[in-house]
């Protein structure tokens, strides 16, 4: 099975870290409205899987994808930069038609 999403090897395992370090079962990713074009992206950490929602298991690294954001986040790849001024999670969306200078929020 394709999944939906692609991570790189350094999300991987930031994020099997930050769920460790928060004692949590899975990262858990999902849209809000937001931002000046419309859409963010929004992560949490989680103890539990929701009703209608699936894992996906990426080496020890477990990821729920909200259900209404999967039609969104469909073809994605996540990194995760270490820089000097920023560190974080970094969305490559092929979906996305339009996003802020700041690169915080999306339209689709």
């Amino acid at each position: 099975m394709n999944n939906p999403i692609n991570l790189t090897e350094k999300a991987i395992n930031k994020i099997r870290e930050l769920t460790v370090k928060s004692q949590k079962f899975a990262l858990r990713l999902d849209l809000k409205k937001g931002g000046c074009a419309g859409m963010e992206y929004f992560m949490e950490y989680v103890d539990k899987v929701e009703k209608n929602e699936e894992i996906i298991d990426f080496d020890g690294a477990k990821v729920i994808i909200a259900p209404l954001a999967q039609m969104y986040l469909f073809g994605t790849t996540i990194d995760y930069e270490d820089g000097i001024l920023e560190s974080g999670f970094k969305f490559k969306n092929p979906n996305v038609k339009e996003a802020c200078g700041c690169g915080e929020s999306i339209k689709f």
